[in-house]
């Protein structure tokens, strides 16, 4: 593994994908209430969505973070590339303080250089960040159960957000956009791997492909409903938490990468990623 070129690869996306967000953020924010009974809505929300030009300048920003990501999973493992997107909430910060000219505050440091710390020593004490990190072929039984579990989940929030006050559907839907991103990090390693091995036909018409788009799709709009649900500070640390954390176990699960399991080593780990999360609410509402 390419380890500089694959964090790199990652630090680069985050710039996009923090574009992203605040464009698509944008644009759920200013779509016009929608009327009438769910499925009108539904199409109603969908419509207005796909027409404006700020969710469509976030899909472009997304297009180029996807490219970099893909390239990065490609080369690496999903447990160092996925944590390290985390980072695109300080790039969107630091994107915040640049376009309103102001500074950046003492409380944004401690907690940003907690979430940088985190990262660094999660990847360094899990082995993570070791050039010789092995993983496997995709265990395709594990990949199934797994994916069939994070639909469940995903499908399990939707239907519950529905039935609850604005700001818990937020929280809810946020919940479901982690939990597919994570499942979609794993399905575009696999793509790119059967690109690299089958060809470009063969990736074009193979399942992988067909989930992975559906699996995106329904991210996106799910991203779009929670963002209009609810302020962003309460949707954005859910899913940048959720990803990383779920991705993490899915790349151990399905590809089987071998990070450290000594009692301390996982005790470690689980500290590491627990700051990681803290950091990560805290930089939210700072930022909001």
């Amino acid at each position: 593994m390419n380890y500089p070129l694959v964090v790199a690869a990652s630090l680069a996306s985050t710039v996009f994908f923090a574009v992203s967000t605040v464009l698509k953020h944008h644009s759920a924010a200013t779509l016009p209430a929608t009327r009438g009974g769910s499925a009108a809505r539904a199409r109603r929300f969908v419509a207005s969505t796909v027409s404006s030009p700020w969710w469509l300048g976030g899909m472009a920003a997304d297009a180029g973070g996807l490219g970099l990501q893909a390239f990065a999973l490609h080369i690496g493992a999903v447990s160092v590339v996925q944590p390290l997107l985390v980072t695109s909430l300080l790039t969107s910060l630091l994107m915040s303080h640049l376009t309103t000219r102001t500074r950046v505050t003492n409380r944004e440091l401690r907690w940003g250089a907690l979430l940088v710390l985190a990262i660094v020593g999660f990847l360094t004490v899990s082995g993570a960040s070791s050039p010789h990190l092995q993983h496997q072929a995709p265990d395709r039984g594990a990949a199934a159960i797994s994916g069939g579990l994070a639909v469940l989940l995903a499908i399990s929030c939707v239907v519950v957000a529905r039935r609850v006050p604005s700001g818990r559907r937020a929280a809810l839907l946020a919940t479901a956009v982690g939990t597919l991103y994570a499942f979609t990090a794993v399905l575009i390693k696999a793509v790119t791997e059967v690109l690299a091995t089958k060809g470009l036909w063969s990736m074009l018409t193979s399942w992988q492909l067909l989930v992975l788009l559906t699996c995106g799709a329904a991210g996106l709009l799910m991203a779009q409903m929670a963002f209009r649900a609810g302020p962003l500070h309460t949707s954005l640390p859910i899913i940048a938490t959720v990803d990383p954390l779920l991705s993490v176990a899915l790349g151990v699960v399905v590809y089987d990468e071998q990070l450290r399991s000594t009692p301390g080593a996982v005790v470690a780990q689980a500290l590491l990623l627990v700051g990681l999360a803290i950091a990560v609410f805290k930089l939210s509402r700072l930022e909001h």
